[in-house]
């Protein structure tokens, strides 16, 4: 798996950036630090003056990757959503059973991300974290609709409405299969944040995982 992923490489919506960062050294830095950056303080107190600071680079230099934070953050949010897209792609590939095809989509899309260690520059673990705190705020903004013009959440779409066809696979006559789909994916990061700071509201705990409870899901919603 590991080698599959180093091989592929991933590509992100180049309205994103001015200057693509994994072109150049540099590039890779912001990646790698904004990712440990924003996980250390939080996205509303993350700058690029403060990252500057801790790559040792001028903030201007910054700039010349990204026009400013929001798209920064879209970047890393849409190459993570790329990389989970190649992951359900390789584990579903040749799968010949739809119900236990959907069940390692679910897995993909719920479970506790580990690092991939062949991605030296981004830490997909943290990465992770991310994206379970911030991910809702690049939905939920002012800039959404042109964003969305833009094509900034196309693999985003994408991942649901691959999970759609299979949900459609495994029973056809299920007439909300988008709304399901959608609902667990960004579910999913809400009970992995529920877990971490609202523990008394959600089932997630040590022993009972995210993808545990939406896998229960769709074989008591899907059943036939």
């Amino acid at each position: 798996m590991n080698t599959l992923i180093s091989n592929f490489k991933i590509t992100v919506n180049d309205r994103l950036f001015v200057k693509d960062p994994e072109t150049s050294e540099l590039g890779k830095k912001i990646i790698k630090h904004s990712i440990l950056l924003i996980e250390e303080i939080g996205f509303e107190h993350f700058t690029f003056k403060k990252l500057g600071n801790r790559i040792g680079s001028n903030e201007s230099s910054l700039y010349r990757y990204f026009e400013n934070k929001h798209k920064l953050m879209i970047y890393l949010s849409s190459w993570y959503w790329s990389w989970i897209e190649y992951k359900l792609v390789f584990a579903t590939t040749n799968v010949i059973d739809p119900l236990d095809k959907l069940r390692k989509a679910i897995t993909i899309v719920t479970e506790k991300i580990d690092d991939d260690l062949s991605t030296a520059h981004i830490n997909e673990s943290i990465l992770n974290k991310i994206i379970i705190v911030e991910f809702s705020k690049t939905l939920h903004s002012k800039e959404i609709d042109e964003d969305n013009k833009e094509g900034f959440f196309l693999v985003y779409k994408r991942i649901i409405n691959r999970i759609v066809e299979i949900v459609n696979e495994v029973n056809p006559d299920y007439i909300y299969a988008k709304s399901l789909v959608s609902t667990i994916v960004e579910g999913s990061l809400h009970q992995h944040f529920l877990k971490e700071h609202l523990k008394t509201i959600t089932d997630c705990n040590k022993n009972t995982t995210s993808t545990m409870i939406y896998l229960n899901f769709i074989e008591h919603i899907l059943a036939r």
